[in-house]
């Protein structure tokens, strides 16, 4: 038993060490695809679109708007 106590110090100490950890690989830079991928994709996709869509209807009735005047 008395042998056990200062080998449990040691082990310690040596776990205390001021080594500094080495960095490990970040999670966030390997993702991991999930089902809702391509529903995400798609509704991106639509919302592009709509944008589009908008930004046209907005130059065509500034085209008309300039027309009537």
């Amino acid at each position: 038993m008395k042998p056990l106590l200062p080998l449990a110090c040691l082990l310690a100490l040596a776990g205390c060490s001021n080594k500094a950890p080495e960095p490990q690989a970040t999670a966030a830079s390997k993702r991991v695809a999930t089902p809702w991928d391509d529903m995400k994709k798609d509704e991106q996709k639509a919302k592009d679109v709509q944008k589009l869509v908008d930004d046209h209807a907005k130059e065509q009735q500034k085209a008309l708007d300039d027309a009537e005047q």
